[in-house]
């Protein structure tokens, strides 16, 4: 499904920037909220929030560019002529009919498969796509009710929404991570005597066991943005029947 490829390729980008950000940290030394007599939970909660939003918001950031980079889109010149002219067109009249400060980059990549998908960190900066597949397969109003319900997730904001929750999950991902990394190694150095034992929160033990849990906790996280997505995914089907018509979006829902 469209927006289940969507949401994966959104959760592996942000599972990533949570465990890069953690590794880059590591090398640098920061870690200072650990110590040997505690944890200070308030300072590692406001870390976490802080880094958790920053990994998200930088996925948002480069979302066009490493969508184009991955799927190979080509963005397509608004001069065109032929069927990707009469695409640039529709996705424009779309977007002006939704209101949007800024037309949308048109893309088109090529994939037997029938989808497209909306990215970008602003409503002046998006970027519609649709694969040849598409093209080739749906008549002009069944395409039309597929664009106007894209168009209609850059209207409704869905993507910095979506960063938003993905950034309190990150946040979270990364708390529990260090919260359960650190309850592992003072089971671990609990034999040991206090004054031997080394400080909580150093060696690359520790940053390992964090990272590891950063995935699997990543893994369920992407799992409630998936259920969020979802949520959006329905909404976006009403806008689009206002934008382009019931009759087109129950064409293109029914294709």
């Amino acid at each position: 499904m469209a927006w289940a490829k969507r949401i994966f390729l959104f959760a592996a980008v942000n599972i990533a920037m949570v465990v890069t950000i953690s590794f880059v940290l590591r090398l640098l030394g920061v870690g200072n909220y650990l110590n040997a007599q505690g944890l200070d939970y308030g300072s590692l909660a406001v870390f976490c929030l802080v880094w958790g939003m920053v990994g998200s918001f930088i996925s948002l950031a480069l979302s066009r560019v490493m969508v184009k980079w991955s799927m190979g889109v080509r963005v397509i010149d608004p001069n065109s002529s032929g069927a990707e002219g009469d695409l640039v067109r529709t996705v424009h009249n779309l977007a002006r009919a939704a209101r949007l400060p800024a037309m949308p980059e048109v893309g088109i990549y090529d994939s037997p498969e029938v989808n497209a998908f909306a990215t970008g960190p602003t409503k002046s900066r998006s970027l519609v796509a649709v694969s040849s597949g598409l093209l080739r397969t749906m008549n002009k109003a069944e395409a039309e009710g597929v664009l106007a319900h894209e168009i209609a997730h850059v209207a409704n904001g869905d993507m910095v929404t979506l960063t938003l929750i993905q950034g309190v999950v990150n946040a979270f991902v990364m708390f529990l991570a260090r919260i359960a990394a650190f309850a592992i190694q003072q089971a671990l150095s609990s034999r040991s005597d206090s004054e031997d034992r080394q400080p909580v929160g150093g060696g690359w033990a520790y940053h390992l066991t964090v990272m590891a849990f950063e995935i699997v906790l990543g893994i369920f996280g992407a799992m409630i943005v998936a259920g969020f997505s979802r949520w959006r995914e329905f909404r976006a089907d009403a806008g689009g029947a206002k934008l382009a018509g019931r009759d087109k979006m129950r064409a293109a829902l029914q294709r």
